[in-house]
C-alpha cells in the first residue's frame, strides 16, 4: 500500500532546502533531522561512515608491491655480491633494477592520484536531513542516526531503518540473490549495497562505516585490484616455473664456475652472477604494472574512471557490447511532440483539456520524475496548483521497470475517485487492441509512445489495468546522441558486435537503432516472445541485434546467454534496470550521470557521460594487453637463452661467456629500452585467450636458437685463442646482440617509421659501445682480428634465418 502523496508540496533539489520542502514531509519529533551539535558529537565518538574510498591501493602498499618481490630479492643479493667482489661496472644491473622499480612506483602513484581524483568526482552524494534542511554530503560524512533520503536509482549507503516511504521499492538482489524488489514500509530494515527501483523514502542510519557488514562486503568486492586477470595469472605461472628452473641451474653454475676459475674466485663469482641475473625476467612484471598504470592515466584524461584495474584487460577481450538505448544511444531528455486523444468526439468522452490537466497532476505527484515524466512536466506543468478544478491526489505509485507504468489515484472535480495510469501501451492494453496499430506506426518512426488510461480500480488492486479505459497516446521524441552512429561504426569495424537491449517497445528501439545504422536493426525482437528453453534462448540472443520490452531480469539473462556462447560481454547502462546486467557482464560501463547503483557495480564509469568515449576505452585495453604480450616474448627469450647458456657452460666446464656488465648492455639495448617503447605503442588487435601458449611459441625456439648460436660462436673463438677470454667474450656478446636484435625486429612487426628507428637506434648504440675506446674499455669489449668477429656475424645471420622459419611456422600454428 502506497503512502499519501501531496503534489502541492515543494520538491527537493540540490543543496539546502527549507524545512518541509521534501515531498514526504517531516516526521514529528524529528522535523529537522540531527542538529549540527549532534553531528559533531557523533563524529567525536567515531560514529561516522569512515569506509575507505574505493579506488586504489595506498602509497605504502604500492611501494611494498614494487620493491619487495622475489626477483628483486634475487637481484639484490647478486648486486650485494658484486659490491663485495667488484668492480662497480659489473653492478650496473643493480642500478637498472633500482631505476625500473622507481619508474613503476612513480607511474602507479600517478595512476592512484588520477583514480582518487576521479573517484571523488564520481562519488555518490546522498541527501540527508539536518538542522531543518535537506543537504547533500559526502558518503564519508554520514553519521549514526542521520536521516538519509532515498529516490529512484539511489544506492543505500549504510544500514538503517525506514522512517518514511512512498511506494519505496528496494532491490536487494546483489546482497540476497532474490530477483524481486521489496516494498518497504516504516520500521523495515534496509541494507547497504541495495538500491531503490521505485518510489521515495527516508531511513535512519543504524550502522555506519565498518559496523555495517554489508558495506564491508561491498567494499572488499569492489576494491581496486591487480589480481584475477588472465594476463597476470599467466605471467605468474611463467615466473613460478622460472623460479623452479632457476634454483638448480644457479647452483650448478656456481659450482662449475668455482671449479673452472678456481685460481680466481672473484672472476668465478662475477661470471656466476652474470649467468644468474639474465635468467630473471624482472622487467616483465614492472612493464605490466607500468602499462596498466599508464592506461589508467590515459583513460582518466578522457574522464573515464577505471574502478577495477583488470577491467582494462577485459576491455581488450570484449567481442560483444550490449547497449541500453536510453542514456546511451539517446540523450536523457525527451520532448512531447503530440497528444493523440483516443476517444475524442464520443459521447461522454474526456476532453483534451481534462487529459492535459490530469497529466500535469500525475507529473506533480512524482517525487523523482524520470525523463518521460519530466517531458510531461515541460509540456503540461506539474499540477502543483489545482487551478480551482478540485483535483486531489489520494495515492501515487511511481514508475517501475518491472511493471512498465506509473499511476495516481485521484479525487476528481466531480467528486468521484479513479486511478489514472501512464505507461507502455502494449503492457496496459490487451493484445489486438486497435490503438496498438497506431502505436506501432509511431514506434516505427523512432518515437516513444505512452498510453494514458483511467480505471475505477484502486492502485492496490491485484491488476489495476484490468478495467482500464484508454484515453490518449502521449508521443515523445528522444534525442539521439550525435556521436552514437560513429561509435557503432567503430565497433563494427573492430569486429565487436553491438546489441541494443531496452525496456521500450521493440519496434521503437529498432527504429532508433536503424537511424544509427546498426546491422540487424530491421528485425527487432520483443523480449516477451523469447523462448524459455535455455539453448533456444541463447540462440535468439546470439542471432538478434535489437531487443525491446526487456525486463531487468531478462537483461541479466541475455548477458548470461551470450557468455554461455563464449562471448566476452560489455554492458553499458545508466538506470537501476541495468544494475543486474552490469554486475554479471564481464565489463560493466556506467554513465556518469547514471544512478548511484549503476556506478557502484560498474567497473568503468564514463564521467563525461559520453558514449563516444567507449572506442577510446576499448582501444586502450587492446593497447595495454597486446603490447604486454608482445614484450613478454622479449623477456622470456632472454630467460630461455640464459638458462641454455648456463647448462652448456656446466656440461662443457667452460667459463661463463659474459660478465655482468655485458648482460646489462645486452638486456638494456635489446629488451629494456625497446620494451618500454613497445609497451606504450598503439595496438588495436583484440586480445584472445591462450596468452602463455602464444608467448612461449616465440620464447622457447627463439631462446634455444639464440643460446645455441651464441655458445657456438663462443666455443669457436675459444678454440682459436683460448687464453684471451676477453676477446672470446666480445665475440659472444656481438653474436648474441645481433641475434637478440633480430628477435626484437620480429617482435616489433608490423613496421612503421618509429619502430624501424628504434631498432636502428639500438644497433647504433651497440656499435658506439664497440667503437668508442673509453666505452669499450669500460665494458671490457675488444674484438681481435677479423676471423672470429665475422664468424660471429655469420652465425648470427644463420640464427636469424632460423628465427624467421620458426616464427612463421609458429604463427601459422597459432592461427589454425
Amino acid at each position: 500500500m502506497t503512502q499519501p502523496a501531496h503534489p502541492s508540496e515543494e520538491q527537493p533539489g540540490d543543496g539546502d532546502l527549507p524545512d518541509g520542502a521534501h515531498p514526504l514531509g517531516l516526521l514529528p519529533g524529528r522535523r529537522g533531522g540531527l542538529t549540527g551539535a549532534e553531528v559533531a558529537e557523533r563524529v567525536s565518538r567515531g560514529e561516522v561512515n569512515d569506509v575507505p574510498v574505493r579506488s586504489s591501493r595506498s602509497a605504502k602498499e604500492i611501494v611494498r608491491a614494487n620493491v619487495f618481490t622475489r626477483f628483486n630479492a634475487i637481484i639484490g643479493v647478486m648486486f650485494g655480491i658484486i659490491l663485495i667482489v667488484g668492480p662497480i661496472q659489473d653492478g650496473l644491473f643493480g642500478l637498472v633494477i633500482v631505476a625500473n622499480t622507481a619508474i613503476g612506483i612513480v607511474q602507479e602513484l600517478r595512476a592512484k592520484k588520477t583514480l582518487d581524483s576521479l573517484a571523488l568526482i564520481g562519488e555518490a552524494r546522498p541527501q540527508v536531513r539536518r538542522d531543518g534542511t535537506v543537504q547533500q554530503i559526502a558518503v564519508a560524512e554520514i553519521v549514526l542516526d542521520d536521516t538519509v533520503l532515498l529516490g529512484i536509482g539511489d544506492k543505500v549507503i549504510v544500514d538503517g531503518e525506514v522512517t518514511e516511504a512512498d511506494g519505496l521499492e528496494i532491490d536487494e538482489s546483489l546482497l540476497t540473490g532474490e530477483p524481486d524488489s521489496v516494498l518497504k514500509q516504516p520500521g523495515d530494515q534496509v541494507m547497504s549495497g541495495s538500491f531503490v527501483v521505485a518510489g521515495v523514502g527516508a531511513f535512519t542510519a543504524t550502522r555506519v562505516g565498518r559496523e555495517a557488514y554489508a558495506a564491508q562486503l561491498a567494499e572488499e568486492a569492489s576494491r581496486f585490484t591487480l589480481v584475477r586477470s588472465e594476463l597476470r595469472s599467466g605471467i605468474n605461472s611463467i615466473l613460478r616455473f622460472i623460479t623452479y628452473l632457476l634454483i638448480p641451474t644457479a647452483i650448478g653454475l656456481i659450482i662449475s664456475q668455482l671449479a673452472v676459475e678456481g685460481r680466481d674466485w672473484r672472476e668465478a663469482v662475477r661470471r656466476m652472477v652474470a649467468g644468474i641475473v639474465p635468467m630473471v625476467p624482472e622487467g616483465l612484471v614492472l612493464l605490466t604494472s607500468v602499462a596498466f598504470a599508464i592506461g589508467v592515466i590515459r583513460l582518466g584524461r578522457r574522464q573515464c574512471l577505471v574502478q577495477e584495474l583488470p577491467a582494462i584487460e577485459g576491455l581488450a577481450r570484449v567481442d560483444t557490447v550490449c547497449l541500453d538505448k536510453t542514456g546511451t544511444l539517446t540523450e536523457g531528455g525527451m520532448d512531447v511532440v503530440d497528444l493523440r486523444v483516443l476517444s475524442d468526439g464520443e459521447p461522454g468522452a474526456i476532453g483534451p483539456d481534462t487529459i492535459e490537466h490530469a497529466l500535469g497532476v500525475m507529473a506533480g505527484a512524482d517525487a523523482r520524475p524520470n525523463p518521460s515524466m519530466r517531458a510531461v512536466i515541460a509540456a503540461y506543468g506539474d499540477g502543483r496548483t489545482d487551478g480551482g478544478n478540485g483535483w486531489r491526489v489520494i495515492e501515487a505509485m511511481p514508475f517501475s521497470s518491472a511493471r512498465k507504468w506509473s499511476g495516481v489515484q485521484l479525487l476528481e472535480p466531480q467528486g468521484g475517485e479513479a486511478s489514472w495510469l501512464l505507461g507502455a501501451p502494449d503492457v496496459l492494453l490487451p493484445s489486438g487492441h486497435p490503438a496498438l496499430a497506431e502505436v506501432d506506426e509511431l514506434g516505427a518512426k523512432g518515437l516513444r509512445v505512452l498510453l494514458l488510461g483511467r480505471t475505477p480500480d484502486p492502485l492496490d488492486s491485484p491488476d489495476p489495468a484490468a478495467g482500464l479505459t484508454p484515453l490518449a497516446l502521449v508521443v515523445l521524441r528522444q534525442r539521439l546522441r550525435g556521436d552514437a552512429a560513429a561509435t557503432l561504426r567503430y565497433f563494427e569495424g573492430q569486429q565487436v558486435r553491438a546489441k541494443v537491449i531496452s525496456g521500450d517497445a521493440a519496434v521503437a528501439v529498432g527504429a532508433v537503432a536503424g537511424h544509427l545504422g546498426l546491422p540487424g536493426a530491421d528485425h527487432p525482437m520483443d523480449a516477451r516472445t523469447l523462448p524459455a528453453e535455455p539453448d533456444a534462448f541463447a540462440e535468439a540472443a546470439e542471432r538478434t541485434s535489437v531487443f525491446g520490452r526487456v525486463t531487468p531480469q531478462q537483461k541479466r539473462e541475455l548477458v548470461g546467454a551470450l557468455q554461455s556462447r563464449g562471448h566476452t560481454v560489455a554492458m553499458t547502462g545508466d538506470g537501476v534496470n541495468d544494475v543486474l546486467a552490469l554486475k554479471d557482464a564481464d565489463i560493466g560501463v556506467a554513465m556518469g550521470t547514471g544512478s548511484d547503483a549503476t556506478k557502484a557495480v560498474a567497473q568503468i564509469v564514463l564521467l563525461n557521460d559520453s558514449f563516444a568515449t567507449l572506442p577510446s576505452v576499448v582501444a586502450e585495453g587492446r593497447r595495454v594487453i597486446g603490447n604486454i604480450e608482445r614484450v613478454a616474448g622479449l623477456f622470456l627469450v632472454k630467460t630461455v637463452y640464459s638458462v641454455l647458456l648456463a647448462l652448456l657452460v656446466i656440461f662443457t666446464h667452460s667459463p661463463y661467456p659474459f660478465l655482468p656488465r655485458h648482460s646489462t648492455v645486452l638486456s638494456t639495448l635489446t629488451i629494456g629500452v625497446p620494451a618500454f617503447f613497445l609497451a606504450l605503442a598503439p595496438n588495436n588487435e583484440r586480445a584472445r585467450p591462450g596468452f602463455v601458449k602464444r608467448v612461449l611459441r616465440l620464447a622457447i625456439p627463439g631462446g634455444i636458437i639464440a643460446g645455441a648460436g651464441t655458445f657456438t660462436a663462443y666455443a669457436l673463438a675459444r678454440a682459436n685463442h683460448a687464453t684471451d677470454l676477453e676477446a672470446d667474450t666480445s665475440v659472444a656478446t656481438l653474436t648474441l646482440f645481433l641475434i637478440a636484435l633480430w628477435v626484437l625486429a620480429i617482435v616489433a612487426r608490423p613496421y612503421n617509421w618509429w619502430r624501424l628507428l628504434l631498432i636502428g637506434t639500438m644497433g647504433g648504440a651497440f656499435a658506439l659501445v664497440l667503437l668508442i675506446p673509453p666505452v669499450s674499455d669500460f665494458f671490457q669489449l675488444r674484438l681481435v682480428g677479423t676471423r672470429d668477429p665475422w664468424l660471429g656475424v655469420a652465425i648470427a645471420l644463420i640464427c636469424g634465418a632460423l628465427l624467421e622459419i620458426a616464427w612463421r611456422f609458429m604463427k601459422r600454428r597459432g592461427y589454425e
